[in-house]
């Protein structure tokens, strides 16, 4: 008698599973946002809805990475690049943090060298990567965060600041190898960079492909997060 267990795939049944997860959160988070409408000013605008809202917006960013993980090793992850405004497309990806930055008392900006910047990249896939770079920033933030675009010879630049105490010497060591860069202390795996450059690399021109760079002392002081895409 076979074992059933032959023909099952693990990785399939995983990700299956974090789909409903990531499906099961949106209802979730709608049903939270439907009750704090109901709410009085005083109990919905406190220190502990922005707790909410922050966890909210990480674990839906890691279940996005994993499925987005997942679809990279089956080869089921297209890429669908366009033509976009990035000041459009900064201003939109904070917006979706609005809350959480007003709870957390961080003031937000966008800078785009030029405001009819454009950008050919899939904005599904960014998206996914700045609003997990974002979700992180807010965490070690003190009260300041900046995002900013400009071009450079051959590649687009998108950058994400903080005036945190920027990223520790482990991870920037370990530039070619996010995923290995396991913080105990906090809890850090690495992932969300590990996820960041493998969309950055999925977008190539003439050969040359996308990349992430990592680094402190930014214009804001503390972390700095770049990807630059051809």
């Amino acid at each position: 008698m076979s074992d059933a267990r032959e023909g099952l795939d693990f990785s399939t049944v995983i990700a299956s599973t974090v789909h409903d997860m990531k499906n099961s959160l949106a209802m979730l988070m709608q049903a939270h946002g439907q009750w704090q409408g109901q709410l009085p000013a005083e109990l919905a605008h406190n220190s502990a809805q922005g707790v909410i809202e922050y966890e909210f917006a990480r674990l839906n960013g890691m279940l996005v990475q994993l499925l987005g993980l997942y679809k990279l090793g089956v080869n089921q992850l297209p890429l669908r690049p366009a033509y976009h405004e990035l000041e459009d497309f900064i201003e939109a990806q904070l917006a979706r943090h609005h809350e959480v930055l007003e709870s957390r008392h961080i003031a937000a900006r966008c800078e785009v060298e030029d405001f009819q910047l454009l950008g050919f990249f899939d904005q599904e896939l960014l998206g996914s990567v700045v609003a997990n770079i974002i979700t992180n920033s807010i965490r070690y933030a003190r009260s300041a965060l900046l995002v900013r675009a400009w071009q450079e010879p051959g590649q687009l630049v998108l950058s994400i600041c903080d005036d945190g105490q920027g990223y520790p010497p482990a991870m920037l060591a370990e530039q070619s190898n996010y995923v290995l860069s396991l913080n105990h202390s906090t809890g850090s795996t690495g992932l969300g960079l590990y996820f960041a450059g493998r969309i950055a690399e999925l977008h190539e021109r003439n050969g040359v492909r996308g990349h992430i760079q990592i680094s402190n002392g930014g214009p804001l002081g503390g972390g700095e997060f770049r990807i630059y895409l051809p």
